[in-house]
């Protein structure tokens, strides 16, 4: 019998690395820009054609390389980083293992122009599936010039698995911004289809945070600074305010490399704890310097998952640095006198506080009204012609009752006097919602036994759950699930041909992102008119609001359309949907009213009975149920009747 087992050829040996290293156009970005990084560039352009598909450039004036590393940088497992084993648990560099060029060239063709400073003549190299089909001399600026065109031409199957242009610019984008925000020092920028994306100009690390995430986060961010001897800990968290629903802009950095790390984010949480609320996410971007032969980075293909060889210590640093920079951002902020001589030498403050001034002081009626409870209103006008102002002060907070209406005794007020039914944060109404009828319901009605009893008195327990007695027993709603499956329905109506009413803005609203959501917001703008938001591109990372949906209750656009681009960033689902699906789900999951809202008689009838003329009442889009039903001979049994 003759033997089986053979040597893979080269050209398929590199394509199965290339499976590993290579996953999508993002890949190549990463190693790309990293290789750039450890060449000394203080500058790099990124240049990308349908989604790095077509073509995907990389220019940077680094060091070069000679004749004879341009022609090697393209063999398996080449490196100028690793001589002996040890190197390898002390790396600095970004790039290491010299797979990257080897693969990107098994399936991709790569033009390669590079030059040293002391070289007269660069050289040109030109790859197609692992075969060199040109190297000559050629003129071009210090640095490298490396060009990936066609990218998966040589494994069409692979390239069919790639997924939409915008999805995988989306994915090149969170790379460049990985790389980007671990070196401030370098100017980056990123052209789409011959539009610049990002321009980032060298800077210190606030500056790259803020160019990054947006200029509405300068004033939003905290600075973590500590250090030891074991490691130091530095960065930006965002203030409470800035938590968001979605996991947002969540960096770890670990000496300059972007990781992942669910364990160190669960210190960052803690840290968080009781500031924001449970379902909210901060912002963060904390780099974390320590001895390399603390940290194992070669535990995966991608690099961006790492062991420390004590994950204790590093949890407890992050969480500590974290808890004292929110820490010192509660305390009321004091005054520095030291920081200029001339404070010191004023009167209040060279000059001692005697004893018979603070009596003084202290006797005074100013003092008393803020030292005193209940005193405010004492304060002495400064001249008696002033005194008639003060004398109905009390008016002032008393509202005049319209007439005939006893605004105690109306339903629409809860607790405290406020309207039982406030607009959620998004600034949607349930009234208003319920109230607009759904054209064109061709839905048969549901079973009797779910039916509501007509004239029935509907109770809410907890501000979340709504109570309704039905023909054979009762059912109890979730108010929050319930009222998305409605608005589901009703935006997937328009969604796919029923236009819904827009509402023209009568002063319309600007919004101002950072690039990478600017792209994805201008791939949405067809999507959103669909569903009633009309919005207009107004710059280059602008965009003004001309109209919304005609049932959103006005004067929250900006942060309703912030918020639909976080959620549709950071959609999680198993099945793949389409882009119009996915944002009929966040649509419907943000407007929806929220758990511990109150409600009133009247919009409890009105939610349910717009529940069970939904095509399929009982589940929301996800699949959790909108209601349960308890049948009077279930309720018998559990009493023993």
């Amino acid at each position: 019998m003759p033997d089986t087992i053979q040597l893979l050829p080269d050209s398929i040996a590199n394509q199965i690395a290339a499976g590993e290293v290579i996953q999508r156009p993002a890949s190549a970005v990463k190693e790309l820009l990293e290789n750039a990084v450890d060449a000394g560039a203080t500058e790099i352009k990124l240049y990308i054609t349908d989604a790095g598909k077509s073509l995907l450039q990389v220019i940077d004036n680094g060091k070069g390389m000679s004749e004879t590393d341009a022609r090697m940088c393209f063999e398996r497992h080449a490196t100028s980083k690793i001589k002996k084993i040890d190197d390898l648990f002390s790396i600095r560099t970004m790039g290491f293992r010299g797979e990257a060029l080897a693969s990107i060239a098994a399936v991709a063709q790569v033009e390669l122009r590079t030059r040293r400073a002391e070289d007269e003549l660069g050289t040109c190299i030109d790859i197609e599936n692992s075969v060199v089909l040109k190297q000559e001399p050629c003129a071009t600026p210090v640095g490298t010039n490396l060009c990936m065109k066609n990218l998966f031409f040589s494994v069409p199957a692979r390239r069919n698995f790639l997924k939409s242009n915008a999805s995988e610019t989306k994915h090149i984008v969170e790379e460049f911004i990985r790389v980007a925000m671990a070196f401030p020092h370098i100017m980056f920028s990123l052209t789409s289809n011959g539009q610049e994306v990002f321009h980032l100009e060298s800077g210190n690390l606030k500056q790259r945070v803020v160019q990054v995430l947006g200029n509405q986060f300068m004033a939003k961010l905290v600075n973590v600074k500590e250090e030891t001897d074991y490691m130091n800990i530095y960065g930006f968290v965002g203030k409470p305010d800035t938590a968001r629903k979605t996991r947002g802009e969540q960096y770890f950095f670990v000496n300059n490399r972007y990781i992942k790390s669910a364990y160190l984010n669960h210190a960052v949480m803690s840290a968080f704890d009781e500031l924001i609320p449970k379902d909210s996410f901060p912002l963060y971007a904390l780099y974390i310097d320590l001895d390399p032969t603390q940290v194992d980075i070669n535990v995966h293909p991608t690099k961006q998952e790492i062991k420390f060889e004590d994950e204790k210590i590093i949890y407890a640093f992050v969480q500590a640095a974290v808890k004292h920079a929110l820490a010192q951002f509660s305390v009321a902020p004091s005054l520095d006198f030291t920081l200029n001589a001339e404070i010191q030498q004023l009167d209040a403050v060279s000059k001692p506080f005697t004893t018979e001034q603070q009596q003084d002081t202290s006797g005074s009626k100013l003092f008393k009204t803020f030292s005193q409870k209940n005193q405010a209103h004492f304060i002495e006008p400064s001249g008696n012609s002033n005194k008639s102002e003060l004398k109905h002060w009390k008016e002032f907070f008393t509202p005049p009752a319209a007439e005939g209406y006893d605004l105690l005794n109306s339903e629409t007020v809860g607790k405290g006097g406020m309207p039982a039914f406030p607009s959620t944060e998004s600034g949607y109404s349930l009234t208003d919602s319920i109230s607009q009828p759904a054209s064109g319901h061709l839905y048969e009605q549901p079973p009797a036994a779910n039916q509501v009893l007509p004239n029935a008195v509907l109770l809410q327990l907890h501000n979340t759950y709504v109570i309704a007695p039905t023909h054979s027993g009762f059912i109890l709603v979730h108010q929050q699930l319930a009222h998305e499956r409605i608005l589901y329905e009703r935006y997937s109506q328009a969604a796919h041909g029923r236009s819904m009413a827009i509402q023209k803005l009568l002063f319309p609203v600007t919004v101002e992102l950072a690039p990478g959501d600017a792209l994805l917001l201008n791939e949405l703008l067809p999507d959103l008119y669909a569903i009633g938001y009309q919005v207009e591109l107004f710059g280059k990372d602008s965009f003004i609001i001309q109209g919304t949906p005609a049932d959103i209750t006005q004067g929250n656009e900006k942060h309703a359309i912030e918020l639909l681009i976080e959620q549709f960033k950071h959609f999680s689902s198993d099945i793949k949907f389409s882009k119009r699906e996915k944002l009929v789900r966040c649509m419907a999951r943000q407007q929806a009213i929220k758990a511990g809202q109150q409600l009133t008689q009247k919009e409890m009838l009105q939610l349910t009975e717009e529940l069970f003329t939904c095509n399929t009442p009982n589940v929301t889009p996800t699949g959790s149920p909108t209601y349960l039903e308890f049948k009077e001979d279930y309720l018998d049994r559990m009493f023993g009747r």
